[in-house]
């Protein structure tokens, strides 16, 4: 547990705190949502749920020092409606926690206050989409998300989705081609807090990632063992591209928009995709397992969680060369790296811990106990903390400002 908590508000937090009620609609007013209260036990900060009106912060920065020479305090812990299977922090100032189909919402938190934004439920009409066979109501089960560079939009993620016309449902143990029904990325509109596309892909869609042009969304789908490239601007599936092998997960894309990098979890390696040709190659070979992706800020190196191999690696993306591995915990899965590049933070499933990095060497610098396996995890850059989601309905916030 923490040593201790800082309390204290800095001035740009505070600002960020005032400006959400003044975003999302007019100050005032907007649709009550349901918003976590506050208590505190002995200085730790526990939130469960309550009724109010909020919007979404603007823009902030934090100045600090730099990441590796700062240490973790966790300074809340949130709880609901959710089972969060990911965090993900927009970089405009807003943390989105997908909790599948054992809540089927997305939710909502503003980072300075940390208290709860919105919670969009995953029900939509597909017809009103105009996508046919599924009349009624029909529900996802979010799993990942990612935000567009000017944080006005979500792309979430299905595992499946539930209704008429749908399955079987999607499983982690499949393969390609065995039936498993396709499912649905969904956009959320941040202003309207409401899904605004609904995106055909193939089955059990995990991860997502936006080139940095933010043209082409791609999404790796588990069981058909492919990846989906869609148009942003027609928000269509434009091309599926079969990657040669079992359960891709992770992306990351060059700073140029040219190359994705795929974790193919039922495998040891990394592959490469060259999004112009379409052409699949075996980049690296980082360890058993390996399940999420990070790119350094400058794009010159990769960093790969490998689940079996309960392991961090630093690959060079020039080459392919592995740089650095280094041992964290059992059953590595989420990692996120600090604004500043300099900084790894890593959720160990089966350790309930969550492990912080420095990315030059791989130096494991800090390690704090979690709730019961954490499976996902952000970094914020307004406030410069670490939000962890953990499987068993919890959400764990650490501050990492406060110098070593």
């Amino acid at each position: 547990m923490p040593r201790r908590i800082r309390i204290g508000r800095t001035i740009a937090a505070l600002g960020s705190a005032i400006a959400i009620m003044c975003t999302l609609g007019s100050c005032g007013a907007g649709s009550p949502n349901t918003t976590p209260t506050t208590t505190r036990s002995g200085g730790l900060a526990s939130s469960t749920h309550a009724t109010t009106t909020t919007t979404i912060p603007p823009p902030t920065t934090v100045a600090g020092p730099p990441s590796d020479s700062t240490v973790m305090r966790q300074i809340e812990r949130i709880t609901g409606r959710i089972t969060p299977k990911s965090v993900t922090a927009s970089p405009t100032g807003l943390v989105s926690a997908q909790s599948m189909m054992y809540s089927h919402n997305v939710t909502w938190y503003d980072p300075a206050t940390r208290k709860l934004v919105a919670t969009i439920p995953d029900s939509v009409d597909l017809s009103s989409f105009g996508i046919q066979g599924h009349p009624g109501t029909s529900k996802g089960a979010p799993v990942e998300s990612v935000f567009t560079t000017d944080g006005r939009y979500e792309y979430v993620s299905n595992y499946s989705m539930y209704g008429t016309g749908f399955g079987p449902e999607g499983r982690d143990a499949c393969s390609a081609g065995d039936g498993t029904d396709t499912s649905y990325v969904y956009r959320i509109s941040v202003a309207t807090k409401k899904v605004d596309q609904v995106i055909h892909v193939g089955a059990v869609p995990k991860f997502m990632a936006l080139t940095p042009d933010q043209k082409t969304l791609l999404v790796s789908n588990w069981c058909s063992w492919a990846l989906s490239e869609v148009d942003t601007a027609k928000a269509t599936e434009t091309r599926r591209i079969d990657l040669g092998g079992r359960y891709p997960r992770g992306i990351v894309v060059s700073p140029d928009s040219r190359t994705a990098y795929v974790a193919m979890m039922g495998s040891n390696r990394i592959s490469s995709v060259d999004l112009a040709s379409g052409a699949v190659s075996t980049f690296a070979q980082s360890g058993d397992g390996p399940r999420h992706i990070v790119i350094s800020p400058d794009g010159d190196y990769l960093y790969v969680t490998n689940n079996a191999s309960g392991t961090v690696t630093k690959v060079q993306r020039s080459n392919g060369a592995i740089v650095a591995t280094h041992a964290t915990g059992a059953e590595p899965r989420s990692m996120a790296i600090s604004s500043d590049g300099k900084a790894l933070y890593v959720v160990n499933y089966d350790s309930s811990t969550v492990s912080k990095l420095s990315s030059s060497d791989l130096k494991v610098l800090d390690t704090e106990k979690t709730d019961y396996h954490p499976i996902g995890i952000a970094y914020e850059p307004t406030t410069r903390s670490v939000w962890v989601a953990c499987y068993g309905g919890s959400i764990l916030v650490f501050s990492d400002t406060t110098p070593r």
